[in-house]
């Protein structure tokens, strides 16, 4: 066992073992992180089932699976992988139309094309986000988690908003006496047992939907294993597969961040794609990583290792099938002054203080703004993190665009021109480039003096040849001069080729 990649002495990125073995502090701290993210799963996974279509087990199995699996083959310790908003919404239609078992099928191949997708290195695009569609991400994400509790306190009895306040209280003020403890944990326990005792009305966990009282089954899909089905299922499964990583990817982001560690994404990847092919030969729902439980596991709870996240899953079961009357009987409202201080927790108010905005430049703030919209609106995050990136591409090349500078300075004789050009040349920079020479007055001779310009693309290279042709349909002769070794290698290559009038 110890030999196999996947063995506990492997839990903790290469460190022989495990810290939790040797640390009864950090032992205490992950199981309770695992049990406080465990109780807040329970209402999540339901009503992500209700979104999905499907009955509550189903989402509850799936989130079981997802989270002791990826525990096991991750990248990313401490974050939490389950039953996701954004993945049942894309496979909803799915299960609406064709019915449980294509929506089980779905999974599986969803699963297979992210280990495709994760060996092929797609993790490595991560770097391409830029840090304004990081915080875009972010904020909206608390936005949704905070809009998410609101259903559940409108057209409810009273004692809702006392029960809220009371939940809050507990977890702003509890932490000031002990940490060894979760605040959650402590105002879920006290509040529950307050109003079990009183006999107060307040809508409950078991309001959501019936636990399951076994543990699933693994068994195939019951769909006919044929072309036709391989096509009804395959676009859902590509957007579960896109959806999910973006989403896990972007979540293992910001705990590398919040942590000060690296984790590999190229494996965590791998595994969210193993995790959902076991879910869905479970017959789970699928899902991804979970940024509200994420954070109430790493931010709230102080958990760091693989272990928080197998417990979370572990309990989850224990909780539904041993002491499913009990968990019942926890008022939804405490679950929702947990997301609301998450909610909290996860926005980050530095980046919309006046001094931060006044110092950002306006195209960032703009991108922000613009990624916050697109996942509020369309309560996507992948969206929202495209969109954004796509925006940012823009802002940054017309900010590029503008640093292409052309000089001229003519001999004394008059017989010759030189003109040098200082900046980044590509498409953006490169396209009103050839606007700036005065072709009809120069002299004969014309010399472009590029020792301090680079370039980039197959645009600067057409941009250069037009201005050639231009010069010579009025018998001067161009020499391009000072080219550094790529932007020659480049021009070498590809000068005389582009225009299709040979």
């Amino acid at each position: 066992m110890s030999s196999s990649p996947l063995s506990p002495a492997a839990w903790l990125r290469g460190s022989r073992r495990p810290t939790w073995l040797s640390d009864p502090k950090v032992l205490r701290t992950e199981v309770l992180a695992g049990l406080v993210v465990a109780l807040a799963l329970i209402p999540e996974a339901i009503s992500f089932s209700v979104i999905a279509g499907v009955d509550p087990a189903i989402g509850l199995f799936a989130s079981f699976t997802m989270a002791v699996t990826i525990a096991i083959v991750g990248g990313r310790p401490a974050m939490i992988s389950a039953a996701t908003g954004a993945v049942a919404l894309v496979i909803a239609p799915l299960n609406r139309e064709h019915g449980f078992g294509y929506l089980v099928a779905a999974v599986i191949l969803a699963g297979v094309i992210q280990i495709v997708l994760g060996a092929l290195g797609v993790a490595k695009l991560m770097r391409f986000v830029p840090r304004s569609v990081m915080v875009g991400f972010v904020n909206s994400l608390a936005i949704l988690i905070f809009m998410a509790q609101v259903p559940e306190m409108t057209d409810v009895p009273w004692p809702v908003y006392p029960l809220i306040a009371a939940g809050l209280a507990l977890m702003v003020f509890f932490p000031k006496v002990t940490k060894v403890i979760p605040a959650p944990l402590v105002s879920i326990v006290i509040l529950t047992v307050t109003t079990v005792a009183a006999g107060i009305a307040v809508p409950t966990v078991g309001d959501k939907g019936k636990l399951p009282s076994s543990l699933p089954v693994p068994g195939l899909p019951d769909v006919p294993f044929t072309l036709d089905t391989l096509t009804t299922v395959a676009p859902y499964a590509l957007a579960m597969a896109l959806v999910g990583l973006m989403e896990s990817l972007m979540t293992a982001k910001l705990v590398d961040d919040i942590t000060d560690t690296h984790s590999s994404k190229s494996r965590e990847s791998v595994g969210q794609g193993i995790a959902n092919i076991v879910t869905g030969f479970f017959g789970g729902m699928g899902g991804c990583a979970m940024i509200g439980q994420t954070m109430i596991n790493v931010r709230v709870s102080g958990a760091r290792t693989r272990l928080s996240t197998f417990l979370a899953g572990a309990f989850l079961m224990v909780l539904c099938v041993v002491f499913g009357p009990v968990v019942s009987d926890i008022p939804m409202a405490v679950l929702v002054a947990v997301m609301v201080m998450v909610s909290v927790g996860t926005f980050d108010w530095h980046s919309i203080a006046p001094k931060t905005l006044k110092r950002m430049p306006a195209g960032e703030i703009t991108v922000m703004l613009i990624t916050v919209a697109c996942v509020v609106a369309t309560h996507n995050l992948a969206i929202g993190v495209v969109v954004g990136s796509i925006t940012a591409m823009v802002v940054f090349a017309k900010r590029v665009a503008h640093l292409a500078e052309v000089t001229a300075v003519t001999d004394p004789d008059g017989t010759s021109v030189i003109y040098r050009v200082t900046g980044e040349l590509f498409f953006a920079s490169s396209n009103d480039l050839v606007g700036r020479f005065d072709y009809a007055r120069d002299p004969d001779k014309v010399v472009i003096d590029l020792s301090a310009a680079h370039i980039w693309d197959a645009s600067s290279v057409a941009a250069l040849d037009a201005i050639e042709t231009k010069y010579a349909q009025r018998g001067k002769t161009v020499r391009i001069t000072g080219l550094n070794e790529p932007s020659a290698r480049i021009h070498d290559t590809l000068s005389g080729e582009l225009s299709g009038h040979h």
